[in-house]
């Protein structure tokens, strides 16, 4: 295990007992109550509970949404543990075109990752049928303030398959290869639904298809600092950045959980406009131990880990509004 991880769990209640099936049992009925379609829950690698609706199983695929960009942050990191890139690098090293503009020039890859580059969301890249994403996503304008502003969106990611894109060129390796072999395949993951435009691009924000039982498997790399994927610490992900302590690199953290912060649900905020979006002094959930982790997919898909408890949580529905904090109360509930 990696000092980093020893660190961070000395901090939480590392004792803390499994949820019981009453408790278990009152989220599956939260879940399902919420048109949930499949609740899995694993503690030290064994299923410990599991419960399924309408035509949903461990192995049946449904939809991650959000939760695809995980998998490709995790690609960032290992590029960056590979030497191919560094995080706080600027992205017109590898981006000669924003060399000249003002506020573009400052921005690194991590305010493109962490989403606080102020770059606008352009949600328009969801769509089907783009010839080109990255040459729109280039284009965009900086609307908020340089590394201070948390705008989601699709627009960072898409940049950052650029830059990513360019320095693998001399390699002869495109962004997904290298997804699939320093990700996808040390984890026991194939090939995925890329959405990719007419140029062979993916979409970075959104696309995968997986199971409980796939999705699981980034949940175990969660628990274990990134192993097999990363040998760095995983904190690169989770730390958070000024413009919002609790998103890091594809990742929602819990670590001011405790500490009077403000228990908020990412999707309800993230339906505000960003000038609206409030992300000072918040958590997912107050009752959750301070190293949770949560992958978080449009409607209610969710990947939970639970280092200090050993555990994982995949949650999979029809869209619908679902609440983080609500949830995971009734699970944790002793």
């Amino acid at each position: 295990m990696k000092p980093a991880l020893l660190v961070l769990l000395a901090t939480v209640s590392a004792s803390r007992a499994n949820p019981s099936p009453e408790s278990l049992q009152r989220a599956a009925e939260y879940s399902a109550t919420h048109r949930g379609t499949a609740l899995l829950v694993m503690k030290a690698g064994k299923v410990i509970f599991e419960d399924y609706h309408d035509g949903g199983s461990r192995s049946t695929a449904t939809k991650i949404y959000s939760g695809t960009k995980g998998f490709w942050n995790f690609a960032a990191l290992a590029a960056q543990e590979d030497g191919l890139l560094d995080l706080d690098e600027k992205a017109c090293a590898s981006l000669p075109e924003w060399a000249g503009d003002s506020k573009k020039s400052r921005l690194t890859l991590r305010e493109l990752l962490n989403f606080s580059a102020g770059l606008n969301e352009a949600y328009s890249l969801h769509n089907d049928g783009w010839t080109d994403r990255a040459a729109f996503a280039l284009k965009q304008p900086v609307l908020g303030t340089p590394g201070g502003t948390f705008i989601y969106g699709p627009t960072g990611l898409q940049v950052f398959h650029e830059v990513l894109r360019r320095k693998l060129a001399s390699r002869g390796e495109t962004p997904t290869h290298y997804l699939e072999r320093r990700v996808l395949r040390p984890l026991g993951l194939g090939r995925q639904r890329y959405l990719a435009d007419e140029a062979g691009a993916p979409l970075l924000a959104s696309g995968f298809v997986m199971s409980p039982s796939q999705w699981a498997k980034m949940g175990r790399a969660l628990l274990t600092d990134g192993a097999p994927v990363l040998r760095d610490s995983l904190d690169e992900a989770l730390r958070g950045s000024a413009a919002n302590p609790m998103f890091g690199l594809g990742f929602w953290n819990n670590r001011l959980a405790g500490s009077g912060a403000c228990e908020v649900d990412p999707e309800e905020m993230l339906h505000l406009k960003w000038q609206r979006q409030s992300w000072r002094n918040t958590c997912l959930c107050d009752a959750a131990p301070r190293d949770l982790v949560a992958s978080v997919g449009s409607g209610g898909q969710r990947l939970y880990a639970i280092p200090s408890m050993s555990l994982i949580v995949v949650r999979q529905g029809a869209l619908t509004k679902f609440s983080d904090g609500a949830f995971l109360r009734t699970l944790l509930r002793e």
